[in-house]
């Protein structure tokens, strides 16, 4: 079997989590990746011959039916993620699978625990960029790191998981697959920060300017528990869609964000943020409409029509105002 397929999400949980498995098990393999929301990935590696596949970072419950071919045909699948599977998990020969649900692991945790934290400072990366603040600031102190290398790590995981943002590759600085080709090899995420400086001061300044716009929005409904704020069709509003709900949730700890990015069809692409104090709930929400899904923290609405915005807000009042 000498086929390899290399299938991760390309944030900076996909992103990381490969990392980690290729520094400690190098392998040559076609990688297969997109912009965040694209998760039906598995979809993309060929069915006509078995192949050894790694999965990372994309759900279960909308990769189910290519897993199912996959494993027809004879491929081996490694799969680690932590979304709802959407169901039962399959049991096969050839399918090791790592799926843990838990609101303050991320598939880099996952893999870094298998790994048994040989590239552990990957790992509290990841945690930065997926906004679990609290888990990855407390493994920071725990590996000894100060303040200010705390802080790096949370801002290159916070750009790492930006540059997935975006309705195609184009709104992108970097597809996920050449950023991937940036950081490996790196042992370590502050060495990559000073050898590969042109591409991580691209990523840093372009975060920072689209934050920068996306804060100065005034949200289109704010009451109680729940704010809603609208950014424009453009690329800078859809790469920074989900950082900016991070950052306002970060900000204010006990409120829940939905970010609407107006879309070409003339409806939203939606963000939807828990509270931090509350990291629950943004699941059911989104569930509730036809495109959406996600984490019991963080999730999100593909394509909601403007004549459900009402019921999107009247969802979030009801979850988080209650």
């Amino acid at each position: 079997m000498t086929n390899a397929y290399d299938v991760f999400n390309g944030d900076a949980d996909g992103l990381c989590a490969l990392l980690q498995l290729r520094l400690a098990e190098p392998r040559a393999a076609e990688l297969v990746t997109g912009v965040k929301r694209d998760i039906a990935l598995l979809s993309r590696v060929p069915q006509h011959e078995a192949a050894e596949i790694t999965v990372l970072d994309i759900s279960l419950s909308k990769n189910r039916e290519a897993l199912e071919q996959q494993l027809a045909i004879g491929s081996k699948v490694f799969y680690a993620d932590h979304h709802d599977p959407g169901g039962d998990i399959p049991q096969h020969a050839n399918f090791a699978q790592h799926i843990d649900t838990d609101a303050q692991v991320c598939t880099s945790l996952i893999i870094d625990r298998l790994l048994q934290g040989r590239f552990h400072t990957w790992g509290i990366t990841a945690a930065f960029g997926d906004n679990l603040v609290n888990t990855a600031e407390a493994l920071s102190r725990q590996a000894g790191f100060d303040e200010q290398k705390m802080d790096q790590l949370k801002t290159l995981g916070i750009c790492l998981n930006y540059n997935g943002y975006g309705s195609s590759i184009e709104d992108l600085h970097f597809h996920p697959a050449e950023l991937f080709r940036a950081m490996e090899g790196y042992n370590d995420p502050f060495e990559f920060m000073s050898d590969a400086r042109e591409t991580w001061e691209k990523l840093r300044d372009g975060y920072e300017q689209d934050l920068s716009q996306g804060l100065e929005i005034t949200p289109k409904y704010s009451e109680g528990a729940v704010s809603i704020i609208e950014l424009p069709d453009a690329p800078w509003a859809r790469r920074v869609s989900g950082p900016l709900g991070n950052e306002l949730c970060n900000r204010n700890p006990d409120k829940a964000f939905g970010i609407l990015t107006s879309n070409s069809a003339g409806n939203f692409t939606v963000s939807i943020r828990a509270p931090l104090n509350n990291r629950a709930g943004a699941n059911e929400v989104a569930s509730q409409f036809a495109t959406g899904g996600g984490r019991k923290a963080a999730a999100g609405i593909n394509d909601l029509p403007q004549k459900e915005l009402p019921l999107f807000i009247d969802a979030m009042k009801r979850r988080y105002s209650q």
